[in-house]
């Protein structure tokens, strides 16, 4: 079973991801003014500081702009700015592991299709290692190698935005895994279907390797 623990965003990341679904929600429109600091501390129950770090994060992302001396105003939900490693910091674990799903069944149907020789020699290294650090219960090391394992599938697909976008998401699913494991039972339990990926993606075998991924993910989500 997994532990369903989900760590908890920043107070600033909450207020930040509050004050962005008011706005695309119409709440607050484009070219209209924020309220004032101290109306948004009672509004939200924070302090001043996280006010501002929220209102720092919004305005990087494009979504509002201060002006010096008037405000805090509304720029538009059209085109933001936010880079997708920034927004993903923001995100709620729950969304980062349903696209994380998503990507990990797609990434193992092209592997079985595109994978060369050294992609498979990648691949059954970190199989290897996620095993040994898993019967050793080394946490911290099988995790990585458990990321590492389905990164080299991800490269091994050989669509670089679908790879991209997968070593992007494993920075934040790295930090969530350390937190909702307290030791390895789970990478033990879910060892043999890896082995079973791997030899789908060996033969070339992309409906299993697709069915594969989704028996992973659902034990995951156990």
């Amino acid at each position: 079973m997994m532990n369903n623990l989900i760590p908890r965003r920043s107070l600033a990341d909450e207020v930040a991801a509050q004050l962005q679904q008011q706005i695309v929600l119409g709440k607050y429109k484009t070219g209209e003014q924020l309220p004032i600091e101290p109306e948004l501390m009672k509004t939200f129950g924070v302090g001043r500081s996280t006010i501002r770090e929220a209102i720092k994060s919004l305005v990087n992302s494009g979504l509002l702009r201060v002006q010096q001396g008037l405000g805090t105003f509304v720029e538009g939900t059209e085109g933001i700015k936010e880079p997708l490693s920034q927004r993903l910091r923001r995100a709620d674990y729950k969304d980062l592991d349903e696209i994380r799903q998503l990507l990990e069944m797609k990434i193992a149907e092209k592997a079985a299709v595109n994978r060369t020789e050294d992609d498979l020699k990648e691949i059954r290294h970190w199989l290897t290692l996620r095993k040994k650090t898993a019967t050793d219960n080394q946490l911290v090391e099988c995790v990585e190698a458990d990321i590492r394992f389905h990164t080299a599938i991800a490269v091994a697909s050989k669509n670089e935005i679908l790879a991209d976008l997968y070593k992007t998401l494993t920075v934040q699913i790295k930090k969530w895994f350390l937190t909702i494991h307290t030791d390895t039972t789970d990478f033990q339990q879910t060892q043999s279907l890896h082995e079973q990926l791997l030899k789908a993606i060996e033969g070339n075998d992309t409906k299993k390797a697709w069915n594969t991924a989704a028996r992973i993910i659902g034990h995951k989500s156990q």
